[in-house]
């Protein structure tokens, strides 16, 4: 569908939008910062957690398994043959799928894997897991806390804690409504570690300034302004008076002297525009430009205008780029994201559907067309990240990508059964799956584990090796302490066991 910003809304957006910052975007950041200190000198590492909300199903992915492997093929959910292929010597799979609808819904589409694992295996790893709920909130928030393993805190937030000194906003959720963003429960971490939530990527830049892109009245107005409220109005407001020694309020009161001022003094109205100065969007005119990477960004997410993934994609990216953040957390929603010019009046070609509703929980009405199509999503968001990544330097010849880890978080997987032979059934909820993930830290082009043919059940491995065993089944705190140690995270005197197999012992 067309772009609901015009240019009444976006010069509207520029005028109130651009007046203040949000209460939580002065919460992210603070001056006194205690943090755990991480085993790696040489500056930060940057969490990207991409959450396949719904269930993403690893044996619709990389570890799809090939009819003829399976005794029990056409009762499971196994594929033809030709539809699953492998890169030259690598265990990780892709399957290249296409349908002429999803379930109920007459849009065709064409989803592609083999391109990503072709480009990526890699740098890529398969840990298989069994999680402990098939709640979407519970299985979401177990699927960043490890289940709570260390305090209850986030992997966004350990990580924020751990190189996050000196970023103005170091946790970023761009991903709304999901438990992936949901704030951790150790309340001994200091407040400018728990996670940003950004409602609108592409139009969140115009709150990170009180000044700026306002014609009247002038910055030293402003100013002027806020000394008078500081000094007089607030001191002697009823409210103050009653509720002044509040420690939210004190808190409030703190981040509104010192962070504001660094948040506007890095510039991050104009760092994370992604707009193009243009009759539509008139910045210019604003006293406002363009982020310098924005032309760049927007050849790689071209839609990010009228597709929420590509937009919080785009912000994640310029997020890191400009150091602004450690974490980002980005995902589909479980809105119907449709791609029409025309209208729906007008028809609808394939490939119109970028996001079913209900994302990967579609996979009840149509589960392997859902996981297609879903994956397919995942897998090119993924892509121009790590490419944009890979272009920009970080330093000593690394690029950002160099010190980045990619982590498909998803809250559980799928029931295996299908109607004998069936191309077109539903499937439920199930606690045995896998997870992706994507790193030059890590050893790539690796399965941690592996899957039974004759069930489609995957099983454990050796925490220390990686060597599969048939007997073991991981918990989520293997993999929560897995990435942590893989991106070099002080845990000591967390109680979280080692697992240097996702790193591998390279």
């Amino acid at each position: 569908m067309k772009s609901t910003l015009n240019r009444r809304k976006f010069l509207g957006t520029l005028g109130a939008g651009a007046a203040g910052l949000t209460f939580g975007s002065l919460l992210g950041s603070g001056s006194a910062r205690a943090q755990a200190r991480s085993k790696d000198d040489r500056g930060p590492r940057f969490l990207i957690v991409l959450t396949g909300s719904g269930g993403a199903s690893i044996v619709d992915g990389c570890l799809a398994i090939r009819a003829s492997e399976s005794r029990n093929a056409a009762a499971i959910n196994t594929y033809p043959d030709a539809l699953v292929t492998q890169a030259s010597g690598s265990p990780l799979r892709a399957v290249d799928f296409s349908a002429d609808a999803v379930g109920p819904i007459p849009i065709g589409f064409t989803a592609n894997q083999s391109g990503f694992v072709g480009r990526h295996h890699s740098q890529m790893v398969v840990a298989t897991g069994t999680g402990t709920s098939v709640n979407h909130a519970i299985g979401q928030r177990r699927a960043v806390t490890g289940n709570e393993a260390w305090n209850g805190r986030t992997l966004q937030e350990v990580v924020a804690s751990a190189y996050g000194e000196g970023f103005p906003i170091p946790n970023v959720h761009l991903a709304t409504g999901t438990a992936f963003t949901e704030r951790g429960t150790d309340d001994s971490l200091p407040a400018w570690v728990y996670g940003e939530p950004v409602a609108d990527p592409a139009l969140w830049p115009l709150a990170l300034d009180g000044k700026k892109g306002l014609n009247t009245p002038n910055a030293a107005l402003v100013e002027r302004a806020r000394i008078l409220r500081n000094e007089r109005l607030d001191p002697r407001s009823r409210f103050q008076q009653v509720f002044g020694k509040s420690p939210r309020i004190q808190r409030w009161l703190s981040q509104r002297a010192g962070p504001q001022k660094a948040i506007e003094d890095a510039d991050l109205i104009s760092k994370l525009m992604l707009f193009p100065d243009s009759e539509q969007y008139p910045l210019s005119r604003y006293g406002l430009s363009p982020s310098p990477a924005a032309a760049r960004v927007r050849e790689v997410f071209p839609n990010f205008e009228k597709d929420p993934l590509e937009a919080q994609a785009a912000m994640a990216f310029l997020l890191l780029k400009f150091r602004v953040a450690v974490s980002v957390t980005l995902g589909p929603g479980f809105d119907l994201v449709l791609d029409a010019e025309g209208g729906v009046r007008a028809g609808l070609p394939d490939g119109s559907m970028k996001n079913t509703p209900i994302a990967f929980d579609f996979s009840h009405q149509a589960h392997r067309q859902t996981q297609a199509m879903m994956w397919d999503r995942l897998y090119r968001v993924a892509d121009g990240l790590i490419t944009l990544l890979r272009e920009e330097e970080y330093g000593d010849g690394e690029s950002l990508w160099d010190r980045s880890l990619l982590y498909v978080a998803t809250e559980f997987g799928r029931t295996r059964s299908r109607p004998a032979g069936a191309e077109d059934f539903g499937t439920g909820h199930d606690l045995n799956n896998g997870s992706l993930v994507i790193s030059p830290m890590i050893q790539g082009d690796r399965v941690l584990g592996g899957v039974d043919a004759d069930t489609g059940l995957t099983y454990g491995y050796d925490p220390l090796t990686g060597t599969p065993d048939r007997g073991r089944n991981m918990a989520e705190v293997n993999l929560y302490a897995g990435i942590l140690e893989a991106m070099a995270v002080d845990t000591s005197g967390s109680g979280l066991p080692s697992v240097p197999a996702i790193r591998g012992n390279v």
